[in-house]
């Protein structure tokens, strides 16, 4: 355990380098630190990749005692106990998957003061018998990860997170931190309600996330637009976010169907089969998941370098969790948002059997969203603008900064509208106002007599969609206000009035057609970095992660190797200088790192030759194809296709080895049933995807030197 000797904060800045290899602290996580080494309550906000956990881990590590966290998935506590473990902490989980002898060793160890942190998940907290063994424990601090889940008015309220006020009525002098990434002011108040902890101390990070590329596009043709996002990013993790179960399943078969490993993620799915395809995505060895909201909460991987969401995301509140699982290791990530009013249609219709106040709150929450996927200003000043916080400058990392929409003399237009809700008495929803612009003469206008006004069907010539367009702008730039509580109904403000009486000018911009755009696809930095070394840098930690069955980012994530790939150290203090290494770390994988580096200023660069022959010089030297397409920067399904051509061709290479009997004889029965000249495409399609593409390819080459086949 930690020698606990001098000032606590000098002490956890030790722990900072010493364990986690960081020289200082990120914006607030001192101020967070220092309340918590007081004994004091907090509530922390911090985007996600923020540094949430270490406002409790490191003072869990100074403080005597230990830090009970109370996590919401099995797979957030196994993750962060095992990356805790690499860095040299005592780090323990206890839950409904771990075994009587195991939990007792680990129930021993916090008895005796041996460990730092105990996660667990809040069903085992609240048990009574657990209670029981925790007043047993020299407990130092409560950590509540996930804590929007506390509140019923939060994106992802769970019962049993609302029955944790028991910890400040049987513990009561033990200091509670409660973090989370999103939560609205409503929600920030009623966690602080429930937890019993209304005097706790207030923490809110700025919410940007300034390396995450933002971009929403039309769904139109989304297929093709998705295919050409992944073609050029053939060897980078990323998360694909779908509304139903069965959507999932449905785009990742056809993204296989197109050479890209890729495997669906959503509740129904087996709990052996979503374990082995978290391990796997963890792993590198698949480079899609295609989830819905079930996935994501227990990722802590740091390289995932996009997400996708090909349908609409419920709330803001949820799409900024989902795209801040991106580029968590600080370098260059995209979030690509499709959007259609189809989904909007489909998220109203979802929200119908809602109590009615957790409905009206959460069709407002999709309205903002809409305002959001709409805006024709820097979107991550409307998404900003969400959570309280402003931006004065535009961002310059988004669709609308990169391509600034055209902007028109919109002010008669805006006139229109304006004058519609002034003459509604301001009791009309934003779909009211464009339905009396188009003169849509439906049940709720005639009830209302909106038909009779001056302004009904002045608009018929402007399309539905751009008068929803205008009217969201309008509200984006403080000319209209919207009243969630009294249905929505749009309300002018004094900006309003200068439009109206004085003449103010407006600029409004139309829609375009938006095609995907490239922000960087590679992970780059400011600085100029040897691509080369950094990619052989990876190979090395993909092999180490592979020996000591590890994700690979937890050995160094990609941010550290274009450090060491910049910075080029020469030896172990100067390895240890640089962010990510810390002492537990340099003595384990140091000597590897250096040794490459050492090489490869030798002079031990790659020739240059014909793209299937540095392939088998690669798989000579023991590579496997996972990681020959890390080391070339190429889609694993290639490197397979690279050796199932040189095996037909002669040369050793022992396809048997990625090919199972049982799936071999499955392709072999398929090529019989449709002829053996069919293509891997049909092949494909004929057994529903039950064999991954690049494996009929090697079962195809297989069967090719059997005469057998016909």
């Amino acid at each position: 355990m930690t020698n606990r000797v001098g000032d606590p904060l000098t002490q956890a800045h030790t722990v900072l380098k010493n364990y986690f290899g960081y020289e200082s602290f990120r914006p607030l996580q001192q101020e967070v630190i220092t309340n918590v080494l007081k004994q004091q309550d907090s509530m922390v906000l911090m985007p996600t990749g923020g540094g949430k956990s270490m406002c409790f881990q490191v003072p869990a590590i100074v403080m005597e005692g230990t830090c009970i966290v109370i996590s919401p998935l099995i797979a957030l506590m196994e993750d962060q106990v095992e990356g805790l473990k690499r860095n040299g902490v005592a780090a323990a989980c206890l839950h409904r998957g771990v075994g009587f002898q195991e939990q007792k060793i680990i129930e021993d160890q916090a008895r005796s003061g041996q460990l730092h942190l105990l996660y667990v998940s809040p069903e085992k907290l609240l048990s009574q018998q657990f209670f029981d063994f925790l007043k047993h424990v020299k407990i130092n601090l409560f950590a509540i990860d996930e804590a929007h889940c506390i509140s019923f008015w939060g994106h992802d309220f769970r019962p049993e997170y609302s029955k944790l006020y028991v910890l400040k009525h049987v513990f009561p002098e033990v200091p509670i931190i409660a973090l989370t990434a999103t939560a609205d002011k409503l929600t920030r108040r009623d966690i602080l309600h429930q937890l019993r902890i209304k005097e706790a101390k207030t923490f809110i990070s700025s919410f940007d996330r300034p390396n995450i590329f933002l971009q929403v596009v039309p769904a139109e043709n989304r297929k093709k637009q998705l295919l050409s996002f992944l073609s050029k990013r053939p060897n980078q993790a990323g998360i694909i976010y779908c509304l139903s179960r069965k959507s999932t399943e449905d785009l990742a078969y056809k993204l296989r169907k197109e050479g890209i490993i890729a495997r669906p993620y959503h509740a129904e799915i087996p709990h052996a089969e979503r374990q082995k395809t978290q391990a796997d995505f963890l792993r590198d060895k698949i480079q899609v998941v295609v989830a819905t909201i079930a996935f994501g909460m227990g990722i802590d991987k740091s390289n995932v370098r996009w997400v996708v969401h090909y349908n609409l995301p419920k709330n803001i509140e949820s799409y900024y969790q989902e795209i801040g699982r991106g580029g968590r290791d600080g370098l260059n990530a995209h979030a690509l948002l499709f959007y259609t009013y189809a989904d909007v249609i489909r998220q109203q219709q979802m929200l119908l059997n809602l109590p009615e106040d957790r409905r009206q709150l959460q069709e407002a929450k999709l309205d903002r969203l809409k305002h959001f996927t709409e805006a024709h200003i820097c979107r991550r000043k409307v998404l900003l603008n969400y959570f309280g916080e402003e931006l004065q400058q535009n961002c310059g990392q988004c669709d609308v900064c990169k391509t600034p929409p055209k902007t028109v003399d919109g002010t008669v237009t805006a006139q229109k509208i304006l004058s519609a809700v002034y003459r509604c008495q301001q009791m009309a929803s934003a779909q009211d106002i464009v339905d009396i612009l188009r003169g849509n003469n439906n049940t709720t206008i005639q009830q209302q007599g909106w038909h009779q006004l001056k302004t009904f069907g002045i608009g018929q010539e402007i399309p539905f969609a751009h008068w929803h367009s205008y009217v969201h702008q309008l509200m984006n730039m403080g000319y209209l206000d919207i009243a969630y509580e009294a249905n929505f109904q749009l309300r002018l403000t004094p900006k309003s009035e200068q439009v109206l009486f004085q003449q103010e000018k407006v600029a409004l911009q139309h829609r375009v057609a938006q095609k995907v755009q490239e922000s960087s696809p590679k992970p780059a930095t400011n600085a100029v970095v040897n691509q080369q070394l950094f990619d052989a840098l990876r190979l090395l930690r993909k092999q180490i992660a592979t020996q000591n069955d590890l994700p690979p980012y937890l050995v160094f994530s990609d941010k550290t190797l274009l450090d060491m790939a910049k910075e080029m150290p020469q030896d172990e203090d100067q390895l240890l200088q640089i962010s990510g290494v810390g002492e537990r770390k340099l003595a384990q994988y140091g000597q590897a790192f250096l040794k490459q580096i050492h090489s490869f200023g030798q002079g031990g660069k790659s020739k240059t030759t014909n793209t299937k022959i540095l392939t088998w010089e690669s798989f000579q030297k023991g590579l496997q194809p996972e990681e020959i397409a890390l080391a070339r920067g190429l889609n694993v399904v290639t490197i397979y296709s690279h050796l199932a051509d040189l095996y037909a061709i002669g040369y050793d290479i022992p396809l048997e080895k990625y090919v199972g009997d049982q799936e071999l004889e499955m392709a072999k029965k398929a090529f019989q049933e449709r002829s053996f000249g069919a293509s891997i495409r049909e092949i494909f399609d004929h057994l529903n995807g039950a064999l991954d593409f690049h494996k009929i390819r090697l079962a195809k080459a297989i069967l090719q030197k059997q005469p057998v086949v016909s």
